[in-house]
């Protein structure tokens, strides 16, 4: 279990005396002055996660696309861009975030399976980097579009290795039941297809098996296996430029030991080094992995109602603010603001939501009062980004901390904002 003097995932979240920080602000501040649930991200904390593949690249020739699936903010996107990321973007709407955010469309790669015409469209005006293409009927109808409207469309297709990446069943993407790519044995006569379809070039090869990944092992299997694919594929005349490996390193949650960028590159470098495929540029996807534990999500304690069978702490947020732990029974720490020397109690901490799987941590042993604030860590993925408005619930604001200062990037939603755009019957 988490320990009170070690929070999870990241320095720059910090007891002093006796206080949660982040970076140089209390957290209490920051609750006291703008209200819970409320996200807290760390700008250090996202510069040092980039600087850990930036490190582990060295002056290998390496794009890293920040898979904004995991945190789309604006405040985070433009810092990624202007520390020099590409990104990862899985349909329209995030392609006009990442124009939004001032970031270089030479370097998005655009992947998912249910690319619709107006998004292919819209992609090509934008000019991307390329096209993660996830099926035939896919590749066929980018030839279409990108001939009607007189462009060029770059074409990495995603093959599904049918790699074990070893992570939870509703974040897995490599086994050959998942609803991704290609299946690798069926690429080559996909690949030869599509070097005959107007309006497409193939530039590259792209998989990516899945998320929360701790082991080497699955990214070299699928390495090996793209490797094997890209021989066949000379052998048919298709010369490639480059090779996207996907993303999926995890973080550390509660006992992990997360897989460093370094440690697996330096294994990816020397393997396309000695197979004699370093001339190509290597693209990685990851998202977790840059902002996982660079935000928490703070809540106020609002009730404790202690029972026979369990003792629960109602907070102020939801799974509707987020949505993992009733997704996936995943487990994030739980860190009271101001620890207490009182004895400790086994509480759930669960929301008000009327659904049973609105919980947000299981028997964790904490000493609270009503009224105690708590921060919910590793919080910067897959948080805001899936919170939605169950229960007409306004999601939370969040605020990116940047020293001894804070900034509000997304204002708090009001019940304004909730009925928008809605209408009555006429009388």
């Amino acid at each position: 279990m988490t320990s009170f003097a070690t929070p999870a995932g990241s320095p720059h979240f910090h007891y002093r005396n006796g206080e949660l920080f982040a970076e140089g602000v209390a957290l209490s501040t920051l609750a006291r002055q703008l209200g819970t649930p409320l996200y807290v991200y760390s700008r250090a904390a996202l510069a040092t996660a980039w600087a850990a593949y930036q490190e582990a690249i060295g002056s290998h020739r390496v794009l890293v696309c920040f898979g904004m699936k995991a945190n789309s903010n604006l405040a985070v996107l433009k810092e990624f861009a202007r520390l020099g990321s590409g990104f990862d973007i899985v349909s329209g709407g995030e392609l006009a975030r990442v124009l939004a955010a001032g970031a270089n469309p030479a370097k998005v790669v655009f992947s998912g399976v249910g690319k619709q015409d107006w998004e292919m469209q819209a992609a090509l005006e934008a000019g991307v980097k390329c096209f993660n293409v996830e099926s035939l009927p896919e590749l066929k109808r980018l030839s279409e579009v990108a001939n009607r409207i007189g462009k060029l469309a770059a074409v990495s297709l995603r093959v599904n290795p049918d790699v074990d990446a070893q992570t939870h069943p509703y974040i897995s993407t490599g086994l050959k039941e998942n609803k991704f790519g290609i299946a690798i044995e069926e690429a080559p006569a996909a690949y030869q297809l599509a070097s005959t379809l107007p309006g497409i070039q193939v530039v590259g090869v792209d998989c990516h098996i899945g998320s929360q990944i701790t082991e080497v092992s699955p990214y070299l299997d699928a390495l090996d296996k793209l490797l094997k694919l890209i021989e066949q594929l000379v052998r048919q005349g298709i010369q490639l430029k480059h090779l996207d490996l996907g993303g999926g390193l995890g973080i550390r949650y509660d006992d992990e030991t997360p897989l460093a960028p370094k440690v697996l590159l330096d294994k990816v470098f020397a393997e396309l080094r000695a197979r004699g495929f370093d001339h190509l540029e290597l693209v990685l996807e990851p998202g977790r992995s840059l902002v996982g534990n660079a935000g928490v999500l703070l809540t106020t304690v609002q009730y404790l109602k202690l029972t026979d069978a369990r003792n629960f702490a109602i907070v102020d947020a939801a799974m509707n603010d987020l949505m993992r732990p009733a997704l996936y029974e995943a487990w994030h720490g739980v860190l009271p603001l101001k620890p207490r020397t009182s004895a400790n109690t086994l509480y759930d901490v669960v929301g008000p939501v009327c659904e049973s799987a609105d919980w947000l941590a299981r028997a964790r042993q904490l000493a609270l009062e009503q009224g105690d604030v708590l921060a919910i860590e590793s919080a910067g993925a897959y948080g805001f980004v899936m919170a939605g408005n169950y229960n007409s619930r306004p999601r939370p604001a969040e605020v990116m901390v940047d020293g001894e200062n804070y900034h509000v990037i997304r204002q708090r939603e009001t019940f304004a904002d909730l009925i928008r755009g809605e209408s009555c019957l006429p009388d």
